[in-house]
């Protein structure tokens, strides 16, 4: 990619070699050469091909690019302090081409390794060891989806003795269980384990662990350690060795400040570009809404935003004209498992209510919600009233950030989640966000809207 990028820079503003001048042909092949060169061994500098970062995470995608901006930041200061005449045109067509290959290329590798996964290959044979629960839990994330590339192939349980035949049932799947955790080594050699896991260092000690990562070296088994905490981010991880005793810091979420700033300008700016460039499709729906069904073209409801600030976010009317008032007789359907209200089949939408939810037009005026500083682009799901005074103390961490237009729960379910998995997504958001991760997100709404899965 970095090749075919600095090529199509060079055809772009000199022209084919067997047009250009030599000049062209000796010094600027030259310096696209010197530029190629530069370029790899910087991606190399910044680890971008690195096995901790690959295939999993935004970080891979933001090693590369930041990569990129170093290497023509370089190049630009070269330019200014030895004086060289770079054609700017060159370097123009170069980086965007080279960051768009190298972004795509490794996206679809990750869409080819996923798909792999799912059946089979490519994986991580893990051995988890440590208590019963804890072994049962880091199972589980690392099982739940088969794309992450994780098999749990066995486990050795603390307290357990030698190895009986017992098995551990996660997910649905067997895993069975080597004795307890003294009989790791054999245990790796019996179910060909290639990484061991282990959940929680307390019942190993210093020494104990010290010793099972020599005895690991000459096996070739790589070692995991869960520090025992969910759902935070790696941007918010930092590993200080204090005194020889690695003690791994998490940063505090951040909420406001700069980061606050930079969030509600971009909402302001998306929300404004988003209505003016879906404004046909607006126009055409209202038209639609109102010849169809009798009643308001926008429905506007009662949500609760940050802070606990009831506000009033606008939707197109889906549903028949007295949808609210049939709620109380439909509510033993209700498909969800939590507070949600969720029928797969819900009678009180009109027909082109339908279609409008299934390519989720009618979410399109909460981008006026978004200019009103009510809602954000990305955020935590709007929730109802009813739902936030159930809350639990966990759950009302929601509420410390504004509701969103689209969220992790959108690119990861829909409808189809379950309530404590949209609440876990929700929380997850809220220590976590970043402006690179709306961004992804975004990108990754685009495609859940498109394949309508769990729309209804």
């Amino acid at each position: 990619m970095v090749c075919s990028a600095v090529l199509l820079a060079q055809l772009v503003r000199f022209g084919a070699p067997a047009t250009a001048s030599s000049y062209v042909n000796t010094y600027v092949t030259a310096y696209s050469a010197l530029l190629v060169v530069i370029w790899l061994s910087t991606l190399a500098f910044f680890h971008s091909r690195s096995p901790r970062y690959v295939g999993a995470g935004t970080e891979e995608y933001r090693r590369v690019v930041a990569a990129s901006f170093w290497t023509f930041g370089a190049i630009a200061m070269a330019e200014l302090l030895l004086k060289l005449s770079i054609s700017r045109g060159y370097l123009a067509v170069a980086l965007p081409a080279g960051i768009l290959g190298l972004v795509l290329s490794r996206w679809m590798w990750r869409r080819y390794a996923a798909r792999k996964r799912a059946h089979g290959a490519y994986c991580t044979a893990v051995l988890a060891v440590g208590g019963s629960d804890a072994v049962a839990s880091l199972a589980s994330e690392l099982t739940e989806d088969p794309k992450n590339g994780y098999q749990v192939v066995g486990a050795c349980i603390t307290g357990h003795g030698a190895p009986n035949d017992e098995l551990l049932v996660v997910n649905n799947r067997e895993i069975p269980i080597f004795g307890g955790a003294s009989y790791a080594l054999q245990a790796i050699r019996d179910c060909g384990a290639d990484t061991v896991a282990i959940a929680g260092t307390g019942d190993f000690g210093v020494q104990g662990l010290r010793r099972l990562i020599w005895e690991l070296e000459p096996m070739g088994v790589d070692l995991m350690v869960s520090p025992g905490v969910m759902d935070v981010a790696l941007n918010r991880l930092v590993m200080r060795p204090i005194a020889g005793l690695p003690l791994l810091h998490i940063n505090k979420p951040q909420y406001q400040g700069t980061k606050g700033f930079q969030k509600r300008a971009f909402d302001t700016c998306f929300a404004l570009a988003a209505l003016i460039g879906t404004l046909p499709i607006l126009v055409a729906t209202a038209i639609a809404i109102k010849l169809t069904s009798r009643g308001p073209v926008f429905y506007s409801a009662e949500r609760i935003g940050i802070d606990g600030k009831p506000f009033s976010m606008l939707k197109f009317r889906t549903m028949v004209r007295d949808a609210d008032k049939q709620l109380e007789s439909l509510l033993g359907e209700n498909q969800s498992d939590g507070l949600l209200f969720k029928i797969r089949e819900d009678p009180r939408i009109t027909p082109i209510g339908r279609i409008l939810r299934r390519f989720s037009i009618d979410e399109l005026p909460q981008f006026i919600n978004v200019l009103r500083q009510e809602m954000s682009v990305v955020g935590p799901r709007p929730p109802l009233r009813r739902e936030v005074e159930a809350y639990d103390g966990d759950v009302q961490r929601r509420l410390l950030v504004k509701p969103g237009v689209t969220g992790l729960w959108q690119v990861s379910g829909r409808s189809d989640l379950s309530w404590e998995r949209s609440v876990r997504l929700d929380l997850s958001y809220v220590d976590n966000w970043s402006m690179v991760s709306d961004a992804l997100i975004i990108a990754k709404t685009v495609r859940a809207v498109f394949s309508r899965s769990g729309a209804y």
